[in-house]
């Protein structure tokens, strides 16, 4: 057990990083995934470490970095709520917006 669960739009913000990250390279688009469930888990032990961001959302989400991306969740859900896996580059209004589309 994993001890989190993904949003359905989480889970298919995965699969779309790991399809624009496989046109290149398979392993690479590999890596990534799994470095993101290995954030997700290591959250789950201390799920206060991300930071807030109240730019993009008045809910009580966490915002937590792995390489490019940003992982959203909710800390006080059990099992832990992925909420959101978006690129860190995006636009503060579109991930605002995105995260507004997954209450």
């Amino acid at each position: 057990m994993s001890g989190f669960v993904l949003h359905p739009a989480a889970f298919a913000d995965l699969a779309d990083i790991w399809e624009f990250i496989a046109e290149g390279n398979l392993d690479a688009a590999d890596q990534v995934v799994e470095d993101i469930h290995e954030a997700c888990r290591s959250l789950v032990a201390t799920p206060h470490q991300g930071y807030r961001r109240s730019d993009l959302t008045s809910r009580p989400l966490r915002f937590w970095p792995v390489g490019s991306y940003v992982i959203a969740y909710a800390p006080d859900e059990s099992p832990l709520l992925i909420i959101a896996v978006l690129h860190g580059r995006r636009s503060p209004r579109v991930m605002a917006a995105l995260l507004r589309a997954r209450e």
